[in-house]
């Protein structure tokens, strides 16, 4: 797999990086698995770290030349390279860690091509930065967002920057959202893919530029790509002065999320 990767497009390298990873993730389940600490109650494990591994070992043979940003790595090229990969390995860990299954394997080229790995759903979300396909049971399906769960996923993890303007956990319990969605709280970027996939209508977190996060970009390209309406919370574009995100299957859910985040402030 990884020398042949050479001879892939850049979504499939991204594809094949995040398939690496998620083999890892699925093989170590359930395992006694070694805790890194971060601090502030944060941790990785041995899975985290042997995923990045396997997805680095993809990335420097089919793309030698470019930088790599890993969460449990660094930073690892030359500072100066045009081409940057944001990886992700294991977004999810603390589900992982007491035995839930709702992971997501990340790897996105900045502005460019990504993927998103199911370990134990089998299904890789791809992008090249114009279209989004998922890729499962031998064949590949296009990527149609739609709001008709009505089921809006919602990042709760702290710390809360938004706070006192914006808190995610008083968007839900306002009345306007009872009324048009309902809430799900998945912790994992794979609820973006959902998002893009027609399985969440949208999703909301809250948060500084996310367009370079190792955890949201891979993620936030996709639903770009299905044709998701995305922005940050305060209605800006995601990027450079932007805040947080909603990603949202159609411009309607997008304005009714917007209304209600704005009538917090």
């Amino acid at each position: 797999m990884i020398n042949s990767c050479a001879d892939l497009d850049d979504a499939g390298v991204a594809a094949a990086a995040a398939r690496a990873g998620a083999d890892v993730v699925r093989d170590l389940y359930g395992r006694r698995l070694a805790r890194i600490d971060k601090g502030g109650g944060d941790f990785a494990t041995e899975a985290d770290v042997a995923a990045e591994k396997a997805i680095l070992g993809v990335l420097r043979a089919a793309r030698p030349g470019d930088a790599v940003l890993g969460e449990e790595g660094g930073r690892l090229g030359a500072e100066d390279a045009a081409r940057r990969w944001l990886v992700d390995p294991l977004c999810g860990t603390l589900n992982y860690a007491v035995g839930t299954v709702l992971v997501a394997v990340n790897v996105a080229l900045r502005e460019g091509a990504a993927a998103v790995a199911d370990p134990f759903g089998g299904e890789v979300f791809c992008a090249d930065g114009e279209t989004a396909w998922v890729r499962g049971e031998g064949a590949d399906r296009r990527l149609t967002p739609a709001s008709a769960s009505r089921l809006v996923d919602v990042n709760l993890d702290p710390p809360f920057p938004g706070a006192p303007g914006f808190r995610a956990v008083d968007l839900l319990a306002g009345p306007a959202f009872a009324e048009h969605f309902r809430p799900r709280v998945v912790s994992t970027t794979l609820a973006l893919a959902w998002v893009a996939a027609g399985k969440r209508a949208a999703y909301v977190t809250d948060g500084g530029d996310l367009s370079g996060s190792v955890h949201f970009a891979a993620g936030i390209a996709l639903c770009r790509a299905a044709g998701c309406v995305v922005t940050g919370v305060d209605g800006a574009p995601v990027g450079r002065g932007g805040r947080g995100l909603v990603a949202a299957a159609d411009a309607e859910t997008h304005r009714l999320l917007m209304a209600m985040v704005r009538s917090q402030k």
